[in-house]
């Protein structure tokens, strides 16, 4: 059987990445093309201008297919954005036959679904968080199980229909189909946490360049998810306004000289810049740029916790914070969130990559490598379909395969 080519567009506020991956032995991913590209035309991970958005996506696409070889058709693309919101529902209905079955289970998940959503909204994940038969909670797989009364407690994402709607315009100008959706926390953390993370209670919080996303796992599911419209480069626009300096030369002092912790630098360090209207470069204590980045840091981490304690989760991680995402590199960022979240933190990056991999190793990339492998995941439930599933029955076929995809974490 050949083995399926799966792609993954990763579309941030400061980077575009297409990867295009082989599925080896069934679960291995071996990643053959790469396609990075600055972004443009986005803001705060908001299509702001289709035609600029639309020629970075191309580009980036057409990079990724030089790399690899093959013509790409389809891929999964991630989203961001303040329109994303999250809700908790539950969803009741009667087993018919006294024991679960798919039907069952599709039934209960549309219960779930039942709320009152504006029409300009989109629901872009359905992710089941466990069952409950007869008042038994915590059932994973109810399945085969005997009962009367099937409960699903489930987490709705959803997102603006009209910024989606944009996004899917972007990406199908480049004549590639979407086959689905998948928010950004929920891809990093499908390739950045481990099992006894997720069964413990961990937030994932991914640092982009426009914006802040977070999920919160416990018992291996899905609980909570946030998009926060503030990133890194709230942090170069403040170097830049605190310093008087060009947008462009703020960002490389921040990469270059930047801590997000003012207690860690010596007082002696400088270095040289040259600000607006100045004749000469001008001198500038690296205490006072890892002040102006400590601040905002600070306040990014310190919504992450206002919303960790919103959710009501806030005393069910052990396993503490992970991040990803660019701003993660900063010297000192992985002490200040332990120290103003009072949560262990680590940075995480894509491991065990095979292939292409050598501009791919670093958390500025788990939400690309985390496509491919929700992609897998998508892959390895229409293998199971094709397996088992009744060869005359095509209408049960497709609707196991939908259902299967909305269960997927």
């Amino acid at each position: 059987m050949e083995e399926p080519i799966i792609v993954g567009i990763d579309i941030g506020t400061s980077k575009i990445c297409t990867l295009v991956a082989r599925v080896e032995d069934g679960s291995n991913l071996r990643i053959l093309g790469v396609g990075i590209e600055p972004s443009q035309g986005l803001r705060k991970g908001t299509v702001v201008d289709l035609n600029a958005a639309a020629s970075a996506i191309s580009r980036s696409v057409e990079k990724a297919e030089r790399t690899s070889g093959f013509e790409i058709n389809a891929a999964l693309v991630s989203l961001a954005g303040s329109h994303v919101s999250s809700i908790n529902s539950r969803g009741v209905v009667g087993i018919t036959g006294g024991i679960v079955d798919r039907d069952d289970i599709d039934r209960a998940l549309d219960a779930a679904q039942a709320v009152a959503i504006p029409h300009n909204r989109e629901i872009i994940h359905v992710i089941q968080r466990g069952f409950i038969i007869d008042g038994q909670d915590g059932i994973r797989t109810p399945v085969g199980m005997h009962g009367f009364r099937l409960e699903v407690e489930a987490h709705i994402i959803t997102a603006s229909a009209s910024t989606v709607e944009n996004l899917r315009q972007c990406v199908g100008a480049s004549g590639i189909e979407v086959s689905q959706f998948v928010l950004n926390p929920l891809a990093s953390g499908e390739i950045v946490l481990s099992e006894t993370e997720r069964q413990m209670g961990v937030a994932v919080v991914d640092i982009g360049g426009g914006t802040t996303d977070m999920a919160i796992y416990i018992d291996g599911d899905v609980w909570h998810t946030m998009v926060l419209a503030v990133g890194g480069n709230h942090v170069t626009s403040d170097i830049a306004h605190g310093l008087r300096l060009p947008i462009s030369q703020a960002e490389e002092v921040k990469l270059k000289f930047g801590h997000a912790q003012q207690s860690a630098v010596s007082p002696e360090e400088q270095f040289t810049v040259r600000s607006f209207g100045g004749d000469a470069p001008t001198r500038i204590n690296r205490t006072e740029l890892a002040n102006i980045i400590e601040a905002r840091m600070e306040e990014v981490f310190y919504l992450v916790l206002q919303e960790i304690r919103r959710s009501g989760y806030d005393g069910l991680l052990p396993a503490g914070v992970v991040l990803t995402g660019g701003s993660s590199l900063m010297p000192g960022c992985r002490q200040l969130a332990s120290q103003v979240m009072g949560l262990p933190a680590r940075i995480a990056k894509p491991q065990n990559l095979v292939g292409l991999t050598d501009q791919l190793d670093s958390p500025a990339y788990a939400t690309s490598v985390g496509l491919l492998e929700w992609a897998l995941l998508m892959s390895e439930a229409d293998q199971y379909i094709e397996r088992h599933g009744p060869k005359t029955s095509k209408d049960w076929t497709e609707q196991l395969r939908d259902l299967l995809r909305r269960l997927l974490p």
